[in-house]
């Protein structure tokens, strides 16, 4: 995978996940419609194409949906857990960029062991930057921190 695939993979994750919020139906219909109707530039919004023909890399794509289909399996226990660390917050209180974002991450940080922890802290904060507001890093990081604290070892 080529460097900053991998932070591809996750943005688009992170938009599936974000769109997961409002559509019904499986995970894998939000993934197929996803990926037939839209495709975003490489700027710092992200916006649109007007052409959908230019393919996302495989490696980028397949990144993306492992990290889709895993939230979607564990969302249950992934609630749970950013629940218990975001103190004062309910879920449903939360801006959906933010939600979406501790969801991605608290998968990583849960299920994805072979990741290390400050790479999945760094890149969610760094992907923080680019779509949420001034509030999101802060908000990410200190959830996210306390994530890695209960449920990884000191090894990072």
């Amino acid at each position: 995978m080529k460097k900053g695939s991998r932070r591809t993979g996750r943005e688009y994750a992170l938009k599936v996940i974000y769109s997961m919020q409002d559509q019904e139906g499986s995970v894998t219909e939000v993934l197929d419609d996803f990926w037939k109707n839209f495709r975003f530039r490489e700027d710092l919004l992200g916006e649109p194409l007007d052409e959908v023909d230019e393919p996302l890399p495989p490696a980028d794509q397949r990144f993306a949906e492992e990290l889709v289909l895993g939230v979607a399996e564990h969302l249950e226990q992934i609630d749970t857990t950013i629940e218990k660390f975001s103190t004062n917050w309910a879920l449903d209180r939360m801006a959906r960029v933010d939600l979406s974002l501790l969801r991605l991450a608290t998968y990583e940080l849960l299920y994805r062991p072979e990741i290390p922890t400050r790479v999945v802290i760094n890149e969610a904060i760094e992907i923080g930057k680019k779509f949420g507001t001034k509030d999101t890093p802060p908000f990410i990081n200190g959830v996210l921190d306390q994530v890695s604290r209960q449920y990884r070892s000191a090894e990072q």
